[in-house]
């Protein structure tokens, strides 16, 4: 069984896992995933740190998650579109699913720390705009990663929604 409540103590005590998107080798963070500690299933709660000069993923859009990120420490550059935004301690920043792409670099020269929500539907897809990429997730399988121009839309449209 799970535990319900983690001590302000423990999570700083935590050590945390480093990963490397798998499709962006700059986007390297350490994740202290709390909710899966509670045994939250129906979303991801996540605290976030990412050093300077690092970006939290690769550029994307989920079609069928919500995600949202709270910034408790330090600066960034959270790109949404095609337009950038400075952020900092105490702002949030919501993606909407079927929203514009987005990613976030730390700008700063600390830690960048995060609070980072997202949903885990059974099933997602996500774009990769500047890779042309989809990632096709679907509950007990393999994730699927896919050149965008080998899809075949309806109405004969290959690579156009």
């Amino acid at each position: 069984m799970s535990k319900s409540i983690i001590s302000k103590v423990e999570i700083e005590q935590m050590e945390g896992t480093c990963k490397t998107h798998f499709l962006n080798s700059n986007a390297i963070r350490t994740n202290k995933s709390l909710g899966d500690v509670v045994g939250l299933t129906g979303f991801g709660f996540h605290i976030v740190e990412i050093e300077p000069g690092y970006e939290s993923t690769e550029y994307h859009v989920h079609y069928f998650e919500d995600e949202c990120v709270y910034v408790l420490d330090g600066n960034a550059e959270v790109t949404i579109g095609e337009d950038t935004f400075g952020v900092g301690e105490g702002d949030f920043i919501g993606y909407p699913a079927n929203g514009l792409p987005h990613t976030m670099i730390n700008t700063g020269s600390e830690t960048l720390r995060c609070i980072v929500v997202g949903q885990r539907l059974a099933h997602d897809e996500a774009d990769y705009p500047r890779l042309n990429k989809r990632i096709f997730r679907n509950q007990d399988r393999p994730w699927q990663v896919i050149d965008i121009e080998n899809i075949d839309f309806p109405g004969g449209n290959r690579g156009k929604k």
